[in-house]
């Protein structure tokens, strides 16, 4: 028998940006991703401030206090720890979301939020540096389950046409997240020695509002009829999220997903690694992802005060400069946001990459002409480039190149690189700039024109595509066949019924075969 494959009346997928669409992505975001920039952030302004409390719980506990040396040994690890606790959560993402779903993860890991915000609150109260430090790593794993969690679930409930900017949502939040910290920390509001415990702990107050609201929102509609087989739950859910018109096309496209995998189970990181018909997709999350993190994005951060400082901005001024930095990368990712539907994955990332390489090379010439301006102005592009783009695009892909099986593992690898790049960006960095000088950026220049050659050459475009239309982009290319990609013929799949215009279930099996 022929295939058969079951349509809708108009054979679209496509959905508008519903209200309720809105406020998951809203609510998601503020709650978790927004947090990630937030805890980027929010060390910065009391750095001096958390030192002299180090110090002076020292001298109380030893009769002494730590050296020059010891003291910023301290501090690098109250910094560095959050991302230790970046990878720890990320190691963790598949298992959860599996378990609980996208949803329930989500909500579940509000309480690592509320624990840490204890930690860091009372740490001054107890005089104890090594809750700020614990605080940190717990803020960390938080993060590090999140930054993965979030775009996966906004990807997996947005019809095709609005993956794009329900997937950059999360971006724009973390971009939000570091501006609000820069803004707090000014000396006039919560940049005084009396209030950085606050300051550090204020990060439960989006995290409450996500765990009252967030659960009456329902799970992802593809986690609910792919992994858990839940119909009812799958068109009650596509209900909530669409607008009054039949769904039951996007029901059968997630069904086709179903019927293209060979099994229905999640596959493990090392089943990931191993099958060759995901070969390029890996090798893309991997490219990306480590390139957004080697970019020199956060070489760029560590040094912007002292490039600010080298252009004659006074010192006092430099905390507004800094605030009028975090209001570029905020533009920036709206405009990732309103744009990536009209132009595309593709060219936000090579733009974005390519952008970036050539203001780094910028800032190389800059410094050996001493012309701290240009300086400037390419700290600036940078800032922009990376917010546009390649900030949240690597997030969103990793969610498009992966059939419903293969993507919590997917993540599990990219938010693991991105960690690592993150922390080995940040210890080798200082290093770099001594024994390279000016000339460390051109490795960044290096890293972004590398990534953006690879995307030009490699990635196709998935704007508007279906998972499995993605899935058979990339067939060819791992050597396989369009007919063993998509898999039609290998399962049972429910047939539905119309019914006063959504889905409804017809509980006859239909067998699909192949001829």
């Amino acid at each position: 028998m022929a295939e058969e494959v079951l349509l809708a009346e108009d054979g679209k997928c496509e959905g508008s940006l519903t209200k309720s669409l809105l406020a998951v992505a809203f609510l998601a975001s503020f709650g978790s991703s927004m947090l990630y920039g937030y805890n980027l952030a929010v060390v910065n302004s009391p750095a001096e401030y958390i030192k002299a409390f180090f110090n002076q719980t020292m001298v109380a506990r030893n009769g002494r206090g730590l050296d020059d040396k010891k003291l910023t040994l301290l501090y690098s690890v109250t910094v560095s720890v959050f991302a230790i606790g970046g990878m720890v959560g990320s190691l963790m993402v598949g298992i959860l979301v599996t378990r609980f779903g996208r949803k329930g993860t989500l909500v579940r890991i509000t309480c690592l939020v509320f624990i840490a915000g204890a930690f860091m609150g009372f740490s001054r109260t107890y005089g104890s540096p090594e809750m700020i430090i614990v605080g940190r790593f717990i803020t960390g794993v938080h993060s590090g389950i999140s930054l993965s969690v979030v775009p996966m679930y906004l990807g997996e409930i947005a019809p095709k046409n609005l993956r794009g900017f329900l997937g950059l949502v999360p971006s724009f939040f973390i971009c939000l997240g570091v501006f609000i910290a820069q803004i707090l920390g000014l000396h006039e509001l919560l940049g005084k020695e009396e209030h950085w415990p606050l300051f550090l702990s204020l990060v439960v107050i989006p995290t409450m509002f996500q765990l009252m609201l967030l659960p009456w929102f329902p799970e992802s509609p593809r986690y609910l009829l792919i992994e858990k087989r839940n119909v009812h739950a799958t068109i009650t859910a596509l209900k909530w999220y669409r607008s009054k018109v039949n769904i039951q096309a996007e029901i059968e496209e997630m069904q086709e997903e179903q019927r293209s995998m060979s099994s229905v189970q999640t596959v493990s990181v090392i089943g990931l690694l191993k099958d060759r018909s995901v070969r390029w997709q890996v090798i893309t999350i991997v490219v990306v992802n480590i390139g957004m993190q080697l970019s020199g994005i956060d070489a760029i951060w560590f040094y912007t005060n002292a490039i600010f400082e080298n252009a004659g901005i006074p010192v006092p001024q430099i905390q507004y400069t800094t605030v009028g930095t975090g209001a570029i990368e905020v533009i920036a990712g709206c405009v990732g946001c309103f744009t990536i539907e009209r132009l595309g994955r593709r060219p936000l990332m090579i733009g974005g990459f390519t952008f970036m390489g050539i203001c780094c090379a910028g800032i190389t010439l800059s410094l050996m002409l001493q012309s701290h301006y240009i300086s400037v102005a390419c700290v600036v592009g940078i800032i922009a480039g990376f917010c546009i783009g390649p900030a949240g695009v690597p997030f969103l892909i990793t969610a498009e190149l992966f059939k419903q099986s293969h993507r919590p593992a997917a993540y599990t690898v990219a938010g693991c690189l991105n960690w690592l790049s993150n922390f080995t960006i940040g210890f080798v960095f200082p290093f770099l700039q001594m024994s390279a000088g000016a000339y460390c950026y051109l490795v960044f220049f290096g890293v972004c024109m590398a990534v953006a050659v690879y995307v030009f050459f490699i990635v196709p475009e998935t704007k508007n595509k279906t998972f499995v239309e993605i899935s058979q982009m990339f067939a060819a290319r791992n050597g396989m066949l369009e007919e063993e990609s998509s898999g039609l013929g290998v399962a049972n799949n429910l047939k539905l019924a119309k019914m006063n215009g959504y889905g409804a279930v017809d509980l006859e099996y239909e067998v699909i075969e192949k001829k």
